[in-house]
């Protein structure tokens, strides 16, 4: 889920772009941990028309859509710690924020209607970003591809399996949650050298920070709809010998590796 609002959506000219050669990796075959959701295919702007929908119906007489928004993102923020992520989690959150916000009762109609805002994404057709197969072809023919994601195994592997994307990674990983921690996890799962290990992804707060954390290189790839719960300050690589590369799209990883 991503924030639509221009005060909290990432801004893709907010990060300038980085010059690194091509030749940065003397030729050595890399390691790329590649994220799924707003990296390969869209997935926030689904959350953001449930959103929309659901403050529409709320129809707060006293808050402005900015301050329904507050609620919803904090009661996400809650229901993440208990629920996790992924569709389930999202309707808990609508359904509490109701709870929180209208003067009426819940009723089973009204708890069946907010839920519908939510599980209605899972019937979308998924939409792949522009230029990925085309650049995933690329990149497994030259380095070695794990699609690494966050969220619901079944949800995941759903989409995984609905993209067409998956006959390009060598292997998939699906985690609860991408933190240091679950980087180094990967790194001795399939015994990856840090030094020619890179996490491509859109979100600073579980992408790129964290991989930078656990020793691994990064590519930022910025898109302009993530979900605000992902927004975070881009750190600095905590060593000389890390990089972070930020591109302006996917494909422009074709001229880095």
């Amino acid at each position: 889920m991503m924030d639509s609002n221009s005060h909290t959506a990432l801004k893709m000219n907010a990060y300038p772009e980085t010059k690194i050669s091509s030749t940065a990796t003397g030729g050595v075959p890399q390691s790329l941990l590649i994220d799924l959701d707003d990296t390969l295919c869209e997935n926030n702007i689904y959350f953001e028309r449930a959103i929309a929908q659901f403050i529409s119906f709320l129809n707060h007489k006293e808050m402005s859509l900015e301050q329904v928004r507050e609620v919803i993102n904090h009661t996400e923020r809650e229901s993440i710690l208990s629920h996790g992520y992924g569709l389930h989690s999202f309707a808990h959150s609508l359904v509490r924020t109701f709870e929180k916000l209208s003067v009426e009762p819940i009723t089973p109609a009204l708890h069946e209607t907010i839920r519908g805002f939510a599980h209605q994404i899972a019937d979308h057709p998924l939409e792949i970003i522009t230029d990925v197969p085309e650049t995933l072809a690329y990149l497994a023919e030259r380095h070695h591809l794990i699609l690494m994601t966050k969220g619901s195994l079944t949800e995941q592997s759903a989409k995984i399996e609905g993209s067409g994307l998956k006959e390009f990674f060598v292997a998939v990983e699906i985690v609860a949650e991408k933190n240091p921690a679950a980087y180094r996890q990967i790194v001795d799962k399939y015994a990856l050298l840090p030094e020619v290990t890179w996490m491509i992804g859109n979100s600073p707060r579980s992408d790129i920070n964290p991989a930078l954390a656990a020793g691994l290189h990064a590519v930022f790839v910025p898109h302009d709809q993530t979900w605000v719960l992902e927004h975070e300050e881009l750190v600095p690589a905590p060593s000389p010998a890390q990089k972070l590369l930020i591109v302006k799209g996917f494909a422009e990883l074709r001229s880095h590796f």
